[in-house]
């Protein structure tokens, strides 16, 4: 039975098309309301009008030269890109060892990768911040401020996940594969390189992108280890919308136009690799 034939076995089909309708009703009006506050002037916004009554993309460009959104997208991408390739990458490599390998310590190393996902990253601020100021204080090192130390901060929280997810992945690949190729000489690395990274690709990209986002969305690490020519596009944005607070126009129509700038990496980032996504962690490892 297909998935639709079983949802109208389970609801009858006026309910399911009404559902559907309410469902998708309330995520997109937001949305549709952002992009008009993002078309209309500021004035219209603030004066309540969700139809512009005069489409203009002024905001579009006024942004640029208001809020410090190029330096912070630039940045952004560079340390949440590099973030996700690396923790795709460790993760991989990681997880590996762990599902193929039997030492002491490997059921700890599990365990504690799985008990990493239950800290708040607020509780962890304090002692980064700490930890990365003595390293620039014994070590002469420059951390705070720069791409690179919050670069290590994410990869800090974003490896035990990806680590975790490709150890689940891992689990259900099946060993002949690699079996076939050590008889055919074949090393270690070049098993990880030509199958083990091919075929683990769905699970690989799935938490590339949760490392990502991880960065992307985050403000409160890049609020207090970044300077202005370091800080990301969600420190921008907050700055931003928090400068306009309580001005005598407050600019909503270039705050909703900064917010989809800042969300279209994202977008596209999901609709490229979307045939990932949809297979995720379930994809078949046998070709």
């Amino acid at each position: 039975m297909t998935a639709s034939a079983e949802a109208q076995r389970l609801l009858p089909r006026p309910l399911l098309v009404t559902l559907t309708v309410l469902l998708c009703a309330m995520v997109l009006t937001p949305i549709l309301y952002i992009v008009l506050a993002s078309l209309n002037t500021d004035v219209g916004v603030a004066g309540g009008e969700f139809w512009p009554s005069t489409f203009s993309g002024e905001s579009y460009t006024q942004i640029w030269t208001t809020a410090a959104l190029s330096t912070g997208i630039v940045n952004s991408l560079i340390v949440c890109g590099l973030t996700a390739i690396a923790s795709a990458l460790l993760g991989t490599t990681t997880a590996y060892v762990l599902v193929r390998y039997a030492f002491v310590g490997r059921l700890t190393i599990l365990r504690g990768l799985v008990g990493l996902q239950s800290i708040p990253g607020t509780l962890m601020l304090l002692p980064v911040f700490v930890l990365f100021s003595s390293a620039g204080n014994y070590l002469g090192l420059t951390v705070i401020g720069t791409r690179w130390g919050l670069f290590v901060a994410y990869l800090t929280f974003a490896l035990p996940f990806s680590t975790w997810v490709m150890v689940t992945y891992l689990r259900a690949m099946p060993r002949e594969l690699e079996e076939a190729a050590r008889t055919e000489g074949a090393s270690t690395l070049v098993i990880l390189w030509r199958i083990v990274f091919p075929l683990s690709l769905p699970a690989i990209v799935v938490s590339g992108i949760f490392a990502f986002l991880l960065g992307w969305n985050d403000v409160l690490f890049a609020s207090v280890l970044t300077r202005p020519e370091t800080q990301t596009a969600a420190v921008a944005l907050q700055i931003f919308g928090s400068t306009q607070e309580g001005g005598a126009l407050p600019v909503y129509s270039q705050m909703m136009a900064a917010s989809l700038i800042c969300a279209a990496p994202v977008v596209l980032l999901y609709l490229a690799f979307q045939r990932y996504l949809v297979g995720g962690l379930t994809a078949g490892g046998v070709k």
